[in-house]
């Protein structure tokens, strides 16, 4: 089931984001993902953010965090990747949204293919000045 996030999720959602960027990211040092933790914690309750909750165990295994058009993150937890929740994330979203941005770094091939299935384009490429990592700015439209 997706539904909107509730403040009581967060403890699990920043577990899952924790987990996925550090699993996602080998090519950035953990401590990267760990000192941005509190910080992230903090603004995350004010983006636009629906979880993926198991419907036996009701517990969260994936969610999706946007700022107005652009999505900031897909996450789900890594036993249950690649069994349709990020697809029914995002699907969820590009049921009431025309237009969708997000970065991805370039290193990040899974999430890129990811992506281009999804119908996303690559638009352009920049630096990520926080990690020196090269990013893909992808767009997708209805």
């Amino acid at each position: 089931m997706i539904r909107k996030f509730r403040e009581n999720d967060l403890n699990s959602v920043m577990q899952i984001w924790l987990d996925t960027n550090i699993n996602a990211h080998s090519f950035i040092p953990k401590e990267y993902w760990t000192d941005n933790y509190e910080v992230v914690k903090e603004i995350l309750p004010q983006a636009e953010v629906y979880v993926y909750e198991d419907d036996d165990s009701h517990q969260i295994i994936g969610f999706i965090g946007l700022t107005n058009n652009y999505i900031a993150g897909i996450f789900v937890k890594e036993a249950a990747q690649s069994k349709g929740i990020g697809k029914q994330l995002l699907n969820y979203v590009k049921e009431f949204k025309t237009v969708l941005s997000l970065s991805v770094y370039q290193k990040n091939i899974r999430a890129i293919s990811f992506y281009q299935r999804e119908k996303f384009s690559i638009q352009s490429e920049n630096m990520d000045d926080c990690t020196n990592e090269k990013e893909y700015i992808m767009d997708w439209s209805k």
